[in-house]
């Protein structure tokens, strides 16, 4: 499946708009792979914003798979125009990951 944020994607022709697809994931910030950073962890900036990050990345793979599993079952072999959104969830430490984008068949 091609991937891309243009509206466009090089050296292929878009022949059918399928609909708008959106993957999504949300999980705490302070875990990874369903471990949680320690109490006295979160007073250490590397390894705070070392396990941010690396939860960070796991959710945008989340939302990515989503993404794609959707625009698979509208029969779409590409999804253009991607946005992706980053928000914290007010009152608690869980981020939430958005990815939309249109789904589309190319040739």
């Amino acid at each position: 499946m091609i991937l891309t944020t243009t509206p466009n994607i090089e050296n292929f022709k878009i022949v059918d708009y399928l609909g708008i697809v959106t993957g999504t994931a949300y999980n705490t910030s302070y875990s990874y792979k369903g471990n949680k950073i320690s109490f006295k962890d979160m007073f250490n900036t590397s390894k705070y914003y070392k396990a941010y990050a690396e939860g960070l990345e796991s959710l945008k793979e989340q939302a990515f798979q989503n993404l794609k599993d959707n625009a698979l079952k509208l029969g779409a072999n590409a999804v253009v125009g991607i946005q992706l959104d980053v928000e914290p969830l007010a009152t608690s430490a869980t981020v939430l990951v958005s990815i939309t984008g249109t789904a589309v068949k190319v040739e």
